[in-house]
């Protein structure tokens, strides 16, 4: 196949920022910016399908939990469902104490006033315009003068300092974007900057946030940095001024963007969780402020349970983090290489015997995964590139078995302990022995499926779940919107706590040469996949369920997932 090469020549360097005297470059990041999530506005428009409300209001608890205070939360004059949900956060007393949402708006009057309708009622809002700035969009786009251009940011910010004097009762911020900001003459871009801070009456008591946004990225980092910089040293009013980044990721840098951007003088950041946004993304804040934290800044925000927080994305948006994502994927912490494993396990010898005391220091891991939830079981994994088997693809070539990543670094522990101490080659078979005595048919379990029975009520579900629970036999009774919920309130009236983290279900169908050493198991079989956790306490942790049913095989799973994080309470 023969490709074209790009002609390279239609592209232009962007031209650099005259600043001889820069001052970012030996500037160094003490402490944390303040944090604004736009997951539910700018990461909600870049998904395949928008979240539903329950979705959007499942993540809006989550970054409050995080400890992010600024939250955008909506584009309310956009669609009735994005004004609503701004409704339902205010009327139902959703906003935590401390937490301020943020709505955004284009400078036009309609959209305004929609906006004010929607966070009529509410404590403090931040009211975010935008237009527009650089000249590819004043000629190609709207076809405006400079002056226009100005005169539509002036006439709207006039417009929300009016609306924002009626309303009295909520605190209202101004925040101004001029669109596209990288793309526009530093002076005009400046220009329209000063007249917004000016028709506001911006004061060092009430302070206008200025966002510099990288709407599309263009060059460099340090040429943003240079244009943050020669902002922020040229602002009529800064001390009037928070200086905000909206870094985009178009070159993929828009997190040493945002760094060199706070390097340079600003005061705030905008992006969203594991960097979701339009196009590329926007910057990640999960990988900003673990960078910061890495450097012993405190960032301000709780990723000490990383983990949870990516299963709580992933549920909302649809959008998987990549096995390889800085800090937050299955595999940032996972060692193949041999050399990789043995300089990782001397380096917490030397921690273990006092030898590397102090800071954290251990080879190739940058920060320590307990500090985010994350444990040391994955670290050093069998694979087939050590010579003792690759485990998800014995599994899935030879049973026809593939694990979810969770529980794949999972097992891959018990995999490893178990040759820690037997030694010798795994085989497929030993693989499958030690895989089912595991999660299919354990030692000692205390919790052993029956039979169940399901039946139709007025509100859902019911089931009727026999099961043996420490050698006696019982029969318990829930109802759920589904099987799998009406068994989880079943066990609740017993006393079992149990909560769902996740669940996944996929056939089985084996390999010829496999059904004979399968204890058992039969081609075309449901196998279920549950993460389990005790409510309240602990790690959640996997059960396994494999029948020709897979109801049967999903309460299987769940009292497997129960059983083994019971075991974990005990020990």
């Amino acid at each position: 196949m023969s490709m074209q090469k790009p002609a390279a020549a239609k592209y232009r360097p962007f031209p650099p920022v005259v600043l001889p005297d820069r001052r970012w470059p030996e500037a160094r990041l003490s402490r944390a910016p303040i944090w604004m999530s736009t997951d539910l506005r700018d990461g909600n428009q870049a998904l395949f399908e928008p979240m539903n409300v329950e979705k959007k209001l499942r993540l809006f608890d989550l970054l409050c939990a995080i400890g992010i205070k600024e939250i955008e939360v909506a584009f309310p004059s956009a669609s009735q469902l994005e004004f609503d949900f701004v409704r339902r956060l205010i009327e139902e007393d959703r906003i935590p104490a401390g937490v301020t949402i943020e709505v955004l708006t284009q400078a036009r009057e309609p959209l305004i006033r929609r906006t004010f309708e929607a966070i009529r009622g509410a404590r403090r809002a931040i009211v975010h315009v935008y237009n527009a700035t650089s000249e590819t969009f004043r000629d190609m786009v709207f076809g405006m003068s400079k002056t226009e251009v100005k005169r539509l940011a002036v006439d709207a910010v006039a417009l929300i300092r009016d609306c924002a004097a009626a309303m009295p009762e909520t605190g209202i911020v101004l925040e101004y974007s001029p669109e596209t900001f990288t793309a526009t003459e530093l002076e005009f871009a400046l220009e329209v900057c000063d007249q917004v801070t000016e028709t506001w009456g911006a004061t060092p008591e009430n302070k206008v946030i200025l966002n510099l946004p990288t709407t599309v990225e263009m060059a460099t980092p340090n040429i943003y940095a240079d244009q943050i910089e020669w902002m922020h040293r040229h602002l009529a009013r800064r001390e009037a001024v928070i200086l905000s980044l909206h870094p985009h990721n178009d070159r993929g840098t828009g997190v040493a963007a945002a760094e060199l951007g706070l390097m340079a003088g600003a005061d705030r950041v905008e992006g969203c969780l594991f960097g979701n946004g339009e196009r590329t993304g926007n910057a990640d804040l999960v990988t900003l402020a673990l960078n910061l934290y890495t450097q012993g800044v405190d960032p301000g925000l709780d990723f000490s349970d990383l983990p949870a927080i990516v299963r709580v994305a992933e549920a909302c948006t649809q959008l998987p983090v990549h096995p390889r994502h800085p800090y937050a994927g299955d595999l940032v912490f996972t060692a193949f290489s041999g050399s990789h494993q043995d300089a990782i396990r001397k380096g917490f010898s030397a921690r273990k015997s006092g030898a590397a005391a102090g800071f954290w220091n251990v080879p190739y891991l940058a920060i320590d995964p307990a500090d985010i939830g994350r444990n040391y079981d994955a670290l050093i994994r069998v694979n087939s590139q050590s010579g003792k088997g690759g485990i998800a693809f014995l599994l899935e070539t030879e049973y026809g078995l593939a694990l979810p990543r969770r529980l794949l670094l999972e097992f891959s522990g018990i995999v490893q302990r178990h040759m820690d101490t037997q030694g010798g080659e795994m085989r497929p078979a030993d693989l499958w022995r030690i895989f089912a005595a595991s999660y299919l048919n354990p030692e000692n379990a205390t919790l052993v499926y029956r039979a169940h029975q399901l039946f139709e009520t007025q509100g859902g579900q019911g089931i009727r779940l026999s099961l043996e629970a420490r050698g006696q036999k019982r029969v318990l009774e829930g109802v759920g919107n589904g099987p799998i919920d009406a068994a989880v309130n079943a066990l609740r009236q017993a006393g079992m706590l149990a909560q769902v983290e996740s669940y996944e279900e996929r056939a089985i169908t084996l390999a010829a040469s496999a059904e004979t050493a399968t204890d058992g198991l039969q081609s075309a079989q449901a196998c279920a996949f549950m993460e389990v956790r005790l409510e309240g306490q602990g790690s959640a942790r996997y059960g396994v369920g494999i029948d020709a049913n897979i109801v049967t095989a999903s309460l299987k799973a769940l009292l497997g997932g129960l059983e083994r994080a019971l075991s974990d309470e005990i020990r």
